[in-house]
Order: structure tokens, then C-alpha cells, then sequence
């Protein structure tokens, strides 16, 4: 058993602030000599790069139907045992989805931080701050913070208008320094924005004179077994691109592959004109179509790639890896780019939301979880092999396509869903 002080930051949608509020928290407390544990709640890579650059450490994500409570469970024993602070950033609306933000904060004890926008209102801030905390009697509801408030006196009318005043932990300004930018599949990933650490600096000096610059109540987390007890990959190298077009990294798919034995090597389908020597690949998602010029222009990488696929050696492309194997790759504009060739067919981004949701799927190797997120439209020449279900039973099916080692999909997956399954997968 662990035992450490833990908040999870939740509000009643998206776009309350709470990457904001998180990422400020962590960087209060980190200052202060503590070390700062921060998690993110559901499938997300862009708020956890965020997270990184303010708390110093890697973060992970909670995920109950993806990973599971036993893998939740072993994430939170481990971190409290090193930790002086865990913070974790919730996912939509606190009570959105299923499992939400609000069912982890209940099945682990973790009290809950409710962030909630207050630049349009008053007297109803207080309401919704009253129905979050009572809505599910076991949640451990701790507090709430007003953001982007106009005044001293706007933040005043918010406090008293509480039915418990002793909820109130305090209020942001309206700033435009604590705004993180977005595009299409959310913020910008964090070494994109050049200011993002005097932004994190901004919110933490806001946040200095708040309540939560004080040490939330220790929460006790008990231990869990490993997932991983076998060595299969112990002999293979895996290649895992890594660059400004492939950057959406589970922590916990490249700890996954480690524990699995397998040694990792990073490399760049931007930069570089050849593969390392590697028994397999793996191919992330990301933004290839911000960057289809470059990625149209390394010839010799897209040569590499198809070599390793004649060979027979295995491939794992997920979504933006899916786009940079396929013949032809077009941005929203038009602007159409040669892409790898390795599978036949091209695709074309969209303006809008193509998919999204918590995915499942049958494989040959095993079931495994994950989710899915994009905007690209593709047309494959290839029958799939299997189709996702979305865990709520809603969402279209994503296919997934396999040709002789490769296995490609818009499907991201979560290696801790099924280790021994991913293992198959990268076996030469």
C-alpha cells in the first residue's frame, strides 16, 4: 500500500481549462521542491505532452476500459510510491462516458477538483458546481475553481453564491497568456508552441494565491501485479518512428515493449534516409499531412519501408502510419503528396471529424483496446482482415488491413490491453 496526497482536475465539458489548470498545478508544486506525478484520464497524446513539459516526469494515462482497473491500479501504486503529488487531468465532462472521470475519482478515492468557465455567468456557476458534487453520492468531491473570471468582484459574486462556500478554492483571470493553441486534433503538441513554458509559468503564479497551492489529502493506493511476466521480443529490435509527423506515443506501449525484452530504436521518416537495423517497425500516428512534402521528398526512407516489407518483417502502422504507407496522402486544401506505396490506396484529410471513440478488435494475435481519432477519409485496395467495435457500441468500425508482416489500421492501440497479443505482432 502507497499512500500519497492525489487530485483528479475534472469540468462539466471540454474546453474548460482543465489541461490549463493541471498543467499550472504541476508546475506550482514542482517548483516547490515536490515531485510532481501527473496522469491523464482516457485516450489522449497531445494534453500528456503538455503535462510533461510541466511536471518534468512522464505521464500516463487512466484509462478504466482501455487498460483496465488492475493496470490503473499498478500505475497509481507505482507513482505514489516515488511521488510527493499526483495530479490527474479528467477527460470531457466529468461524468461523460463510460467509464467517466468520475468513476476512477470513485473506484480509487481521489478527490475531485471541478474546473469550471466562468467568464459567461454568475449565480448559475454555483448551480453547476452544486450539481457535480452531488449528482453521484460517492464521489469524493473536493472542491471547485472559477476560470477565466472577469474581476475580483466577478470571482466574489461566484463564492458567495455557493450553497458550500468552504468548495471554493479560488479563481483564474480571464488571460490570453494561459490559453493553449489547438487545430484539429486538439492542442498543439507541446514543442510545437514556443512559449508554452512561460505559459505554464503564468498559470502557476495565478495559482499561487489560490487554495491549491496547498497539498490535497493523502490517498491510499494499493499494490497490483505486472502485466508482463514473459520475454518473448528479448532478441528483437524495434524500430519506432518518432519525429514532428509521427509523435502520438503511449508511455505505456513503449514500457510494454521494453518489459516484453524488446530493445527500441527511434528514427525519423522526416529526416532520415534509412531505417536502423530492426527485426520490426512500428509506424505511430501524428500529423503526416502537415507534412507531406517532406515526407513525399525522403525517397530513400519510403524505399527502406518497402524493403522491409518484401522481406516479410512485421510492420505495425496506426493512423498517421496508416496515411504514410498508402500510395497517396491529400491535405484539406487539395495538395496531394506521393506517399510510401507499401499498401494500395490513398487518402484524403477532411475538414471534419471523421471518427472517434474507445475501440475494440479481434485479431489473429488476440483481442486488444485502444481508440480511434482522425479526419482522414481512405480507400484501401486491400479486403480487412477484422473490424473495430466501439466499447460504448456506438461509432463506426475501423478496418483493419494485413498484408503478408503488416498490419495497418486508424486504430491506435493499448499494448497493455494485451502484451502477449503485441508481442505477436512485432515477432519477426
Amino acid at each position: 500500500m502507497s499512500r500519497c496526497p492525489a487530485l483528479l482536475i475534472a469540468a462539466p465539458a471540454s474546453g474548460q481549462g482543465k489541461t490549463t489548470v493541471t498543467a499550472g498545478l504541476a508546475r506550482l508544486h514542482a517548483r516547490q521542491g515536490r515531485r510532481v506525478r501527473v496522469f491523464k484520464t482516457g485516450p489522449d497524446f497531445l494534453d500528456p505532452m503538455v503535462l510533461e513539459k510541466a511536471s518534468g516526469a512522464p505521464v500516463y494515462n487512466l484509462d478504466l476500459w482501455m487498460g483496465g482497473e488492475s493496470h490503473c491500479r499498478r500505475l497509481l501504486h507505482e507513482a505514489a510510491g516515488d511521488a510527493d503529488l499526483i495530479l490527474i487531468e479528467g477527460v470531457m465532462g466529468l461524468y461523460d462516458g463510460a467509464p467517466s472521470s468520475a468513476d476512477l475519482a470513485t473506484l480509487f478515492g481521489i478527490p475531485v477538483l471541478a474546473v469550471i468557465d466562468a467568464s459567461a455567468m454568475a449565480q448559475t456557476f454555483a448551480a453547476i458546481a452544486h450539481g457535480l458534487a452531488t449528482f453521484c453520492k460517492e464521489l469524493p468531491f473536493s472542491g471547485v475553481l472559477a476560470n477565466r473570471v472577469g474581476s475580483t468582484g466577478h470571482a466574489e459574486l461566484l463564492r458567495v453564491a455557493l450553497p458550500n462556500p468552504a468548495v471554493w478554492r479560488g479563481a483564474l483571470p480571464r488571460e490570453a497568456d494561459f490559453v493553449l493553441p489547438e487545430r484539429h486534433l486538439g492542442l498543439h503538441p507541446a514543442e510545437e508552441i514556443s512559449d508554452l513554458d512561460a505559459r505554464i509559468e503564468a498559470v502557476a503564479d495565478a495559482l499561487e494565491s489560490t487554495l491549491l497551492a496547498v497539498l490535497p489529502p493523502p490517498v491510499e493506493f494499493p499494490s497490483a501485479e505486472s502485466e508482463v511476466r514473459i520475454s518473448p521480443l528479448a532478441d528483437v529490435t524495434v524500430a519506432v518512428a518518432r519525429d514532428a509527423a509521427f509523435c502520438f506515443l503511449y508511455s505505456a506501449n513503449l514500457d510494454v515493449l521494453r518489459a516484453l525484452g524488446a530493445n527500441l530504436v527511434f528514427f525519423s521518416p522526416l529526416a532520415d534516409t534509412d531505417l536502423p537495423e530492426a527485426g520490426a517497425v512500428w509506424l505511430p500516428g501524428g500529423y503526416p499531412e502537415l507534412h507531406l512534402d517532406r515526407l513525399a521528398a525522403n525517397r530513400a526512407m519510403k524505399d527502406a519501408l518497402r524493403s522491409h516489407h518484401e522481406a516479410g518483417k512485421p510492420i505495425l502502422a496506426e493512423c498517421g502510419g496508416l496515411l504514410y504507407l498508402l500510395e497517396t496522402l491529400a491535405d484539406t486544401q487539395g495538395h496531394r503528396a506521393g506517399m510510401a506505396g507499401v499498401l494500395p490506396g490513398r487518402a484524403v484529410m477532411q475538414t471534419r471529424l471523421a471518427n472517434l471513440g474507445l475501440h475494440g478488435v479481434e485479431l489473429p494475435e488476440g483481442g486488444l483496446r485502444g481508440h480511434t481519432f482522425h479526419h482522414a477519409r481512405a480507400e484501401v485496395a486491400l479486403a480487412p482482415i477484422a473490424h473495430t467495435r466501439a466499447g460504448n457500441g456506438h461509432g463506426q468500425p475501423e478496418a483493419v488491413y494485413r498484408d503478408r508482416r503488416l498490419t495497418a489500421s486508424f486504430f491506435h492501440l493499448y499494448f497493455p490491453s494485451n502484451p502477449a497479443a503485441v508481442a505477436a505482432l512485432f515477432t519477426p
